[in-house]
């Protein structure tokens, strides 16, 4: 007979983000929409001398128009190769404005591949509250070592944690 135990924050591995999580009062895991978290995706790659996720960065993408879930590879992938690292305090993020830009395309669901979208050393979180506050899921954690870019299928299946600020998903990308 086998029983194993989790004990950890909801914000391990592969994992989404719930508006709750830094915005009191607002949706927890429970009220995120599924049908955003099923659908078509994009994977976009940048090179490995961008430091940050800018709007520049994002326009030189020229990604499709109405593309609404995005997932985002960097340079943070080639840390998964290591899943015994020290935490990296300096992963490629998203920029504030490039989150202002994400919520301007209407962007509904945005990955990346380390543990925060946001860079460490942000203060005040504006990333994660300019797409929390608009209602985009935001889906961290994600091994994308793998993953060349271009169109998939994407199925994102979180733990359903009632009253939860995130919880750990199962994130699957098909070929359509």
């Amino acid at each position: 007979n086998n029983v194993s135990r989790i004990d950890s924050s909801v914000h391990f591995g592969t994992h989404l983000d719930a508006p709750v999580h830094f915005i009191n009062g607002a949706g927890a895991v429970e009220d995120l929409p599924l049908e955003v978290l099923i659908g078509p995706a994009t994977v976009a790659a940048f090179a490995d001398d961008v430091a940050a996720i800018t709007p520049q960065a994002l326009d030189g993408l020229g990604l499709a128009p109405g593309v609404t879930r995005l997932l985002l590879k960097t340079r943070n992938s080639d840390l998964w190769n290591r899943p015994d690292h020290q935490f990296y305090r300096d992963y490629v993020a998203l920029t504030p404005a490039a989150a202002e830009w994400m919520v301007k395309k209407d962007i509904r669901l945005v990955g990346i591949d380390y543990l925060s979208i946001q860079a460490y050393h942000d203060p005040d979180n504006a990333t994660h509250l300019t797409l929390l506050g608009a209602g985009v899921i935001i889906v961290e954690g994600l091994d994308l070592r793998t993953v060349s870019a271009g169109e998939y299928e994407l199925t994102c299946l979180p733990m359903k944690l009632a009253g939860s600020d995130g919880a750990p998903a199962r994130v699957i990308l098909t070929e359509p």
